[in-house]
């Protein structure tokens, strides 16, 4: 690594092009980038302007990432595996990320950015957790080995930023997660303080490719929260869940503890319940000050732009 062209001249690779995240970093890498090359595997990249190349890579098969790299300046890693076997996780992410990593420092690019998850941190309460701070402790296969992609990308001098909760036109967790919560607690909870770190995924999108782009001499950290910095508190988050469903539950007042009588035996959705029961705030200023830019429009003013959205995929 060592080169960094000027702005509007970088070849910039976005793997997983076409999901939730990368396809958002395409469409904000597009803005910038001399040269931009798109990498799906599932189904093809939506299109975006300018001089754009889309290849089909397999993280899971290390012979498609063979000259993928070539030419590149920026690396924007997008894919990962979610869920699935632990086997296919381990495919992906970690043995994935580490033959793509190989393949970029063999190329010479300059800059790789992943893309990875607060979940690596595992259970706790966090309170304006600095990355700093904060010891890495996965607990699912998915977390597990996408802590192994940082590693991987880290080792290589590389930068790693991790979302918490991520929103917008194409979420398939969140909201619609928080909306399978409530129709299984048959209400609405009313008063829950939890605060959480949450940012659309058009802004983080354009952090990504921030981070990517930015001279070397204005990042301060190999590892960044990317959220924004007022967080949400769990009362509005279940609010908003509550009004993209199709038929809203109704607002009742029930505890944590009731909450988790209600759903005893329901593994996923106490998953979802402790999540959300604790505060998941992550001091995301670092990334905002390096890259000299304002976040915009909190939770409350933000949301209800994108609602619309939600109603099919969160009544499903």
């Amino acid at each position: 690594m060592g080169r960094h062209p000027g702005l509007g001249a970088h070849h910039v690779l976005v793997t997983g092009a076409a999901g939730f995240i990368g396809a958002r970093v395409a469409r904000a890498a597009a803005r910038h980038a001399g040269r931009l090359t798109l990498t799906s595997y599932r189904r093809p990249p939506e299109p975006v302007p300018g001089a754009v190349r889309t290849v089909r890579a397999d993280l899971a098969d290390p012979a498609s990432l063979r000259g993928l790299c070539d030419g590149v300046d920026v690396l924007l890693h997008c894919a990962s595996q979610i869920g699935g076997t632990p086997e296919a996780n381990e495919a992906v992410n970690a043995r994935g990320t580490a033959a793509l990593v190989a393949e970029a420092r063999r190329a010479g690019v300059d800059r790789i950015v992943y893309v990875s998850t607060a979940s690596v941190y595992g259970r706790g309460t966090f309170r304006r957790a600095h990355p700093g701070q904060l010891a890495r402790r996965p607990q699912s296969p998915t977390s597990r080995t996408r802590a192994a992609a940082e590693d991987a990308v880290l080792a290589a001098g590389g930068i790693v930023v991790r979302p918490h909760l991520l929103y917008g036109p194409g979420d398939e967790w969140v909201i619609p997660g928080l909306g399978r919560l409530l129709r299984d607690l048959g209400g609405t909870p009313t008063g829950w303080t939890s605060r959480h770190s949450v940012i659309a995924v058009t802004e983080l999108a354009a952090l990504l490719v921030g981070v990517g782009l930015a001279p070397r001499e204005r990042l301060s950290a190999s590892v960044y929260h990317a959220a924004h910095p007022a967080p949400a508190p769990a009362s509005a988050l279940l609010e908003a869940a509550a009004g993209c469903l199709a038929a809203p539950p109704p607002r009742r007042e029930l505890d944590v503890a009731e909450a988790r009588e209600l759903l005893a035996g329901d593994a996923a959705a106490l998953h979802t319940l402790d999540l959300l029961a604790t505060d998941h705030w992550f001091d995301s200023a670092p990334v905002w000050a390096d890259l000299g830019r304002l976040p915009g429009p909190g939770w409350d003013a933000d949301f209800p732009r994108m609602k619309e959205w939600y109603p099919a995929p969160a009544a499903a």
